[in-house]
């Protein structure tokens, strides 16, 4: 019955926060920031959301101006979920390169 909970928090996260940065991203010219995945603790007190950043070389940068912004990231989504969540859980944000590391087997698999 939890685990069916924290995957409706989950998506509700994503796709808030996904809606949030396609707006931002429009200002910043060839950047494209998509959230991958959200993780939410059993508690609902944090939550894990990974990044994946386009060109992948300005990725690391991005997300370090993200998190130093974290508290205003999380003030804006806690405005857009008021009447979902009663408490908005902390948020983490990871990078996600898995489309690298997929580019990178591709690479290997075709030598």
């Amino acid at each position: 019955m939890e685990k069916t909970r924290q995957n409706k928090i989950e998506r509700l996260i994503q796709k808030e926060l996904s809606d949030m940065f396609l707006l931002q991203a429009k200002s910043m010219h060839g950047v494209m920031i998509s959230v991958s995945n959200c993780r939410v603790s059993a508690d609902l007190s944090y939550c894990n959301v990974y990044l994946s950043v386009f060109p992948s070389e300005s990725a690391k940068e991005i997300v370090e101006n993200i998190t130093g912004n974290g508290r205003s990231v999380r003030y804006d989504l806690g405005n857009r979920l008021r009447y979902q969540l009663r408490i908005i859980p902390e948020l983490r944000f990871f990078v996600d390169d898995s489309i690298d590391y997929m580019e990178h087997i591709d690479e290997l698999l075709k030598k």
